[in-house]
């Protein structure tokens, strides 16, 4: 047996049977000198192998701290309906319990990794011995030895050690795994593994790879892919390509021969399984509702809330496997982004390409690459965004798959590292223009402030900068219903007649006089509050503010938190900046008789066990959850929000905005037939045009303009620009639109008037028709204009003495007739202050 003492066949009595190598080592002992040498050896390495043991015993993590770790898992977010919308995620995570696992997965893995994983105590010595002649064979080779290490090594590997490669490593891991099996059950050592073993794409875990792998969940797995899944601890990196399917193939098999070998399978499943293709699905991105402006808004107050990583603390927004519910409601969400888009082309016309919307640096390396790694992309019809690989009369666009393709009617200012959009036309590209000209669209629930849509511009893969909350522009007129609140305050009416007349103030020795004008210019003649508002008369709402006194003006725009600013009369026709999701929020605020809530894209958050850590409604409901009713009041919550303005002040507002869309700037809108409010906005130049208004249930804000402001065109207006937005907004969800009317607070006296003069009136009946001479409009308690005015009781008191000097001509008997017709019964006429 001695010429049977070689090196491999050591090596195969270490991994076969220990019994028969012991029995062969008794025969040879005594007459193979090389045998002996190795033997002293082995067990001077056995002495040091202790010896180290106990030295890196002492410094070893505590493998108690895995009772209470927690799978890094990614935050999910739900919509208003409950369903998920999307995943922050850098790695993909889903973390399942022992008895979520199907039997033939943990099979699979068994066969693949561990078939002995139930009986060894952490370490399989068998598995150990192979793995050092292994490291032996290939020492200097560069080759990395393989196997050896169990189940539980790995997790000690993954979690507690990382994945150095040395001796050291190697019998630190060793140590724990014991150290593990003492502290956790076999069941608590899988479900940490199944969990946390990274198999590729980014996936972490068995779940997590068969969707990325397959697009399923575990439990909906064929035996051919669990045993593909099964293979990739080896190398997770390299069987999920397609360069290396055949590997992946031969592999796979040999994992179905463990577990046919193992009892698991029976060869007829085993085979057919190997008949069988890998049938990888391509890589895809997480499933997300096309909302990115709002989601990202979500992202940023929650890592503002709990933090980023894991580093930040148990509840961060990557690791901590948090559950948000958000107000975004993805039919309104769809809507809005496509009303703004088809209003940004339809301004972008005929322009077509006017320019990159990026621009890389060829001398930075590959630019394919560079692309992909910028996260540049498009969701609009078949466009796509690539960038220019080749310029000239034989311009080539690139993509992030590597592959370069023609580019059509390329103009001739394109350069090398230009991203631009682009969609197929025939054997190539056609360039695409994205409009220059953006904008925003925000839309909020008055009563409760939560936001219900949100979009930032064209498309949020284009560019973060959220437009709906983060530009700063000015509103223009849609400032004006806050100045006519505030004058509502201080003692005026919607029938107070107001000068349409030229308004000049002294600026100081060096800016001199500035006078105001209406837009468009006119003007003349004292005309109602409410006409004024509906034709966004600039010259009465200065005269209007002068009455009221500018700093009560700006303290009203303060107090619904749209901006704070001087007491300047430009402030009065929009000249200060705000955002749109100020300017939502305070029109909101007029919905809801003028009680505010801040608005909020997050509703409530969930830690990982299910438990509230955060809700944006902090109310609280005093014995709501008393165990027994105490005969006392059903407790009920108070109202949401803060009052901001007098709920008369507010619905006096609205009453007088909805005649905007009957028949004031907005009266595109009417056709819509909803009782909608609003008001259109247009800045100098015009480099802004807005539009914000609503229904009792979705009060909407939107506005069009450069970036970098300047004129939009002449014919530009918020009538015919940005109600346009709002009406595409509407018919798109018509469904959603309510017909019920705006409630007026206690407090408030529906009274007839003339809508020209303000007067009052008695003999006709008031009509919604925008030509109406007649109309309700809404006035607070003993405001509302008297039957008769000063000048008609002049002329009253005039006739009345011309009576008495006629009478006194006509002598007795005339005189006692008329006396007598006067004493017949006649309509009665109350004096001022009569209620309706």
């Amino acid at each position: 047996m001695s010429d049977l003492s070689t090196f491999p066949y050591v090596r195969h009595r270490l991994t076969d049977d220990p019994r028969r190598l012991i029995a062969w080592v008794s025969d040879n002992w005594a007459t193979n000198r090389k045998l002996r040498v190795i033997s002293y050896a082995a067990g001077v390495l056995v002495v040091l192998l202790v010896l180290a043991w106990a030295t890196l015993a002492r410094n070893l993590p505590d493998a108690n701290s895995l009772l209470d770790y927690e799978t890094p898992l990614p935050t999910v977010v739900r919509g208003v309906d409950g369903e998920i919308v999307h995943s922050y995620a850098r790695e993909r995570r889903v973390q399942l319990q022992y008895a979520d696992f199907p039997e033939q997965m943990i099979e699979a893995y068994l066969s693949a990794e561990d078939k002995t994983f139930f009986s060894h105590n952490g370490v399989d010595l068998t598995g150990t011995l192979n793995a050092a002649v292994d490291y032996l064979v290939k020492f200097g080779s560069g080759e990395r030895a393989v196997g050896g290490s169990t189940i539980t090594q790995q997790v000690a590997k993954n979690l507690l050690l990382g994945d150095e490669y040395s001796i050291t490593r190697k019998l630190k891991e060793m140590i724990l795994a014991t150290r593990i099996e003492s502290v956790l059950t076999k069941q608590e050592i899988l479900e940490l593994y199944l969990n946390e073993i990274p198999l590729g794409r980014r996936s972490f875990g068995v779940q997590a790879a068969a969707r990325a792998y397959f697009d399923k969940d575990v439990g909906d797995l064929d035996l051919h892919e669990t045993a593909f899944l099964a293979i990739l601890p080896k190398a997770p990196e390299r069987y999920g390509r397609e360069r290396y399917r055949e590997l992946a193939l031969v592999r796979r098999d040999f994992v179905l021969d463990q577990m046919q070998a193992n009892g698991f399978v029976s060869a007829a499943d085993a085979a057919a399984a190997k008949r069988q293709p890998l049938g990888l699905v391509q890589q895809r991105s997480e499933r997300s509702a096309d909302a990115g402006y709002f989601l990202e808004e979500v992202r940023r107050q929650l890592i503002d809330q709990f933090g980023e990583t894991a580093e930040d603390g148990e509840n961060s927004v990557y690791a901590g496997g948090l559950w948000v519910r958000t107000s975004l409601d993805t039919e309104l969400q769809e809507a809005a982004r496509d009303a703004l888009r088809a209003q940004l082309l339809s301004y972008h016309g005929n322009r077509g390409f006017t320019g990159p919307v990026a621009t890389l640096n060829p001398e930075n390396g590959d630019l394919h690459s560079q692309l992909a790694s910028s996260n540049l992309s498009i969701n609009y019809e078949d466009w796509q965004i690539g960038v220019i690989t080749a310029a000239g009369s034989s311009a080539t666009i690139g993509f992030t798959d590597g592959e370069d393709y023609p580019l059509v009617g390329a103009p001739s200012s394109l350069k090398v590292g230009d991203v631009v959009a682009a969609a197929k036309s025939g054997d190539g590209y056609r360039l695409r223009g994205v409009p220059e000209v953006s904008g925003a669209f925000l839309a909020e629930a008055p009563q409760t402030g939560r936001i219900l849509a949100m979009q930032g511009g064209f498309d949020s893969r284009l560019g973060a900068f959220n437009r709906a909350t983060q530009a700063e522009r000015q509103p223009g007129s849609t400032i004006k219903p806050f100045v006519y609140a505030s004058a509502l305050d201080h003692g005026m009416t919607p029938a107070t007649e107001v000068p349409d007349q030229t308004f000049c103030v002294w600026q100081g020795a060096q800016l001199g006089e500035k006078c105001f004008r209406n837009f468009g210019g006119g003007g003349g003649g004292v005309h109602t509050m409410r006409w004024g508002l509906e034709q966004s008369r600039n010259l009465m709402t200065i005269h209007i503010a002068d009455t009221t006194g500018m700093p009560n003006v700006v303290q009203t725009i303060k107090r619904l938190g749209i901006g704070e600013y001087e007491p300047y009369y430009s402030f009065a026709l929009g000249a200060g900046d705000t955002t749109v999701a100020r300017m939502v929020n305070a029109y909101s605020a007029l919905a809801n008789w003028g009680r505010q809530t801040e608005g909020s894209v997050i509703d409530y958050v969930q830690d990982r066990d299910g438990k509230v850590i955060f809700r944006s409604d902090k109310r609280e409901c005093t014995g709501c959850n008393m165990e027994q009713w105490d005969g006392q009041p059903m407790p009920r919550f108070e109202p949401e929000g803060r009052q901001v303005l007098d709920p008369r002040t507010a619905f006096q507002v609205v009453h007088m905005l909805k005649g905007v869309v009957t028949r004031g700037t907005a009266v595109r809108l009417r056709s819509l037939d909803l009782p909608m409010f609003g008001k259109t906005g247009t800045t100098n130049g015009p480099t802004n045009a807005w539009f914000v208004g609503g229904t009792p249930d979705i009060v909407a804000g939107m506005y069009v303009g450069f970036d970098q402001p300047r004129n939009l065109g002449g014919w530009v207006q918020g009538g015919n620009t940005a109600a346009t937005i709002m009406k595409r907004f509407v018919e798109a969800t018509r469904d959603r639109w309510d017909a019920e009317d705006f409630i007026a607070p206690p407090g408030i006296r529906m009274v007839k008037i003339d809508r020209r003069s303000g007067k009052r009136v008695f003999d006709a009946t008031p009509s919604d028709e925008p030509t109406a001479a007649v109309i309700w409009e809404a006035f607070k308690p003993d405001t509302e204009p008297p039957r008769a005015t000063r000048g008609d009781a002049i002329a009253a008191k005039r006739n009345e003495i011309l009576d008495l000097i006629r009478r006194a001509r006509q002598g007795p008997r005339q005189a006692a007739t008329s006396a007598r017709n006067e004493s017949e019964p006649a309509d009665f006429v109350e004096e001022q202050g009569g209620i309706y």
